[in-house]
């Protein structure tokens, strides 16, 4: 008896000890048509003439691409100083004359930024957005933020199917007919405020390996029905994400058919996914289980943002800052 004992007792610390993948393994994921962005060719890169201020308004992902890579340094929630995963887009940022101010989680403006929540809050708080110095502080005076820059992060990736045109703005079912519905639907909340630029980042894609957990959390889901991510539907979704994308970014898509220039579309999903290698991420971090992607992929990212931000700067015919 006392030897069953202390072989179940041996079997469960080295269970306990093992990790295993949760789901089925890495996810392939081929890419469909990928299709080209915005051409801001013809502006040239150069820094404004003047300071403009800018609101990024995020969660992990943005606050990791602004951070400095280092050491996890926290100044607010999701609002680094450095990351390990930083990409250093704020100091790319700064040294180009751009005032950088961040919303993220804990903050009424920053909460809330899944795909379904952009259409409430600009409608809802857009003087607010426009006047947040960081998180929920205000500029003591008539200042405003001339640039915001707004993103999701990768579970809104994980869309649930096709849907039906021409899709709910409200959802809440995160089909690529709702997603087209809801950013359609804010366009004419950003028309209102032509003198302010309007960057729509798209949400990074989803790791293709699933994450390891403990070989007991393992049993114990299977046990009890909860398998995990399945490499099929991680694969179906990046197809998913990648029809949505190319809707977003292309001129004959979002935007085909709104004439003010003062929102345009960063491809982040696509840089991360290797501008097509797969529909899922290139640069996931923790050996590509974790969707937060590397300091190599967020630093990547960094240096497109920053010329691109020029040149829509550019395009608005920006004028220098005045308030």
């Amino acid at each position: 008896m006392k030897k069953r004992v202390l072989a179940g007792m041996v079997v469960a610390a080295a269970a306990g000890a093992m990790l295993v993948p949760i789901g089925s393994g890495s996810a392939e994921s081929k890419p469909k048509e990928v299709v080209p962005t915005m051409d801001l060719s013809a502006f040239p890169a150069t820094r404004p003439d003047a300071p403009l201020r800018m609101l990024f308004i995020h969660h992990s992902c943005g606050g990791q691409l602004l951070a400095a890579p280092g050491a996890s340094k926290e100044r607010d929630d999701c609002i680094y100083v450095s990351h390990p995963n930083g990409g250093g887009l704020k100091s790319l940022l700064e040294e180009q004359g751009y005032e950088v101010h961040e919303a993220s989680y804990g903050s009424d403006i920053g909460n809330d930024t899944d795909m379904f929540h952009w259409l409430p809050k600009f409608t809802g708080k857009m003087d607010k957005i426009l006047r947040v110095a960081h998180q929920d502080e205000l500029y003591p005076d008539d200042r405003r933020n001339q640039i915001i820059a707004f993103k999701s992060c990768f579970p809104n990736n994980e869309f649930t199917g096709e849907g039906a045109a021409p899709g709910n703005p409200a959802g809440p079912d995160l089909t690529v007919w709702n997603a087209k519905a809801t950013l359609t639907a804010v366009l004419p909340e950003l028309e209102k405020h032509p003198e302010t630029l309007f960057v729509y980042v798209t949400a990074p894609p989803n790791a293709p390996k699933a994450p390891k957990v403990r070989l007991w959390k393992w049993i114990a889901r299977r046990v009890l029905g909860r398998g995990g991510a399945d490499a099929d539907r991680v694969a179906h979704q990046g197809e998913l994400a990648r029809e949505f994308n190319n809707w977003a970014v292309s001129p004959e898509g979002w935007l085909k058919d709104y004439k003010q220039k003062n929102v345009v579309v960063f491809d982040y999903y696509g840089i991360l996914t290797d501008r097509g290698r797969s529909n899922l991420s290139a640069y996931g971090s923790n050996d590509g289980t974790d969707s937060h992607p590397t300091s190599e992929g967020n630093r990547r990212a960094a240096a497109e943002f920053v010329p691109m931000l020029n040149r829509a700067v550019r395009r608005l015919g920006r004028s220098p800052l005045t308030q």
